[in-house]
C-alpha cells in the first residue's frame, strides 16, 4: 500500500520551524550584577540575550520571575512559555538602543487612539465602548492633562497639540528600557496608548486593560462566535500583554 501523499502546507510549515533545543543547565538563579543589575544565571554563568548581552534588569523582582520561567522548562525549551524572556531580551538587545525611536512609535498610537473611535450603532456596542473607554479617557484628562476628542467610525480626528505634548511628557518618564518596552507591547497589542499607560500606572489591572482592547472583538464573538484559530491566537497574544503588564509594574 502506498504512502499517503504529504499536506505540502504541513511540511513547509515544519521545515520552518526551528529545531528544538535541549534544556542545557540544572540551576536557575538571580544574582546582583554591575550597575545595581540583577542577572539570570544558569549553572553559576550569566545568562545571555541572542545578542550576548547579559539577561539582566534592575528589579529583582522581575528577574524572579524571569527565572521561573526557565526553572519551569523541560526536556526541552519552549519560547512560547517565556514571554518575560523575550520581553527582557527585546528591551537589553534593541530598545536600549532606540529609546527614542521607541517612544515615537509609542506616542503615534495616541494620535489616532482606539478609545476615541466609536461605533454610532448597534446602540448595545456603543454602551459598552463608552462603559470601557470614557473612565480611562477622564483619568487621562484628570491626572495627565490630556483631552481627546471622539470620532464616530473611522474618519480620523485631529487631536489637540497639548495632549499629545502630554502623552509625550507620560512616555518620557519610562527611561528605563524593560518598562519602555513593556509600554510598547502593550500598546501595539491593544492598539492603545492610553490603555497602556493607564495599566502601567496601575489606573487599570491587566485583566481590566485587556477587556477594553476587545470590546469589539468581543462583541461580534457574541453574535457570530469565534472560531477555534481566533481564540488561539488571542490565548497567545494575552500571555505577552500579561507578561508586559508585570514588567511594567516592576519596572515603574
Amino acid at each position: 500500500m502506498s504512502e499517503a501523499p504529504r499536506d505540502p502546507m504541513r511540511a513547509a510549515q515544519a521545515n520552518m520551524r526551528p529545531p528544538a533545543i535541549k534544556r542545557f543547565y540544572r540551576a536557575v538563579d538571580v544574582r546582583e550584577a554591575a550597575g545595581g543589575q540583577h542577572a539570570l544565571t544558569l549553572d553559576g554563568r550569566g545568562a545571555r540575550t541572542p545578542g550576548r548581552n547579559l539577561l539582566a534588569a534592575k528589579s529583582r523582582a522581575l528577574m524572579l520571575k524571569v527565572a521561573a520561567e526557565w526553572e519551569r522548562q523541560r526536556e526541552t525549551i519552549e519560547p512560547a512559555d517565556m514571554p518575560l524572556t523575550r520581553l527582557l531580551n527585546s528591551a537589553v538587545d534593541g530598545v536600549s538602543r532606540t529609546i527614542a525611536e521607541t517612544r515615537a512609535e509609542v506616542l503615534k498610537y495616541a494620535g489616532s487612539d482606539l478609545l476615541c473611535y466609536r461605533a454610532e450603532e448597534p446602540e448595545a456596542l456603543a454602551e459598552r465602548q463608552a462603559e470601557a473607554f470614557d473612565p480611562v479617557l477622564r483619568w487621562a484628562a484628570e491626572r495627565l492633562g490630556a483631552r481627546f476628542r471622539l470620532a464616530a467610525g473611522v474618519t480620523h480626528v485631529e487631536q489637540p497639540p497639548d495632549s499629545i505634548e502630554a502623552i509625550r511628557t507620560a512616555i518620557e518618564d519610562f527611561d528605563d528600557p524593560v518598562g519602555l518596552a513593556a509600554l510598547s507591547v502593550l500598546t501595539t497589542l491593544s492598539g492603545s496608548a492610553l490603555l497602556a499607560l493607564a495599566i502601567a500606572r496601575g489606573r487599570l489591572s491587566p485583566e481590566e486593560g485587556w477587556r477594553a482592547a476587545h470590546v469589539d472583538e468581543d462583541f461580534q464573538a457574541e453574535r457570530w462566535g469565534a472560531d477555534g484559530e481566533a481564540r488561539a491566537r488571542r490565548e497567545a497574544r494575552w500571555r505577552e500583554f500579561e507578561a508586559a503588564a508585570l514588567a511594567a509594574s516592576a519596572s515603574g
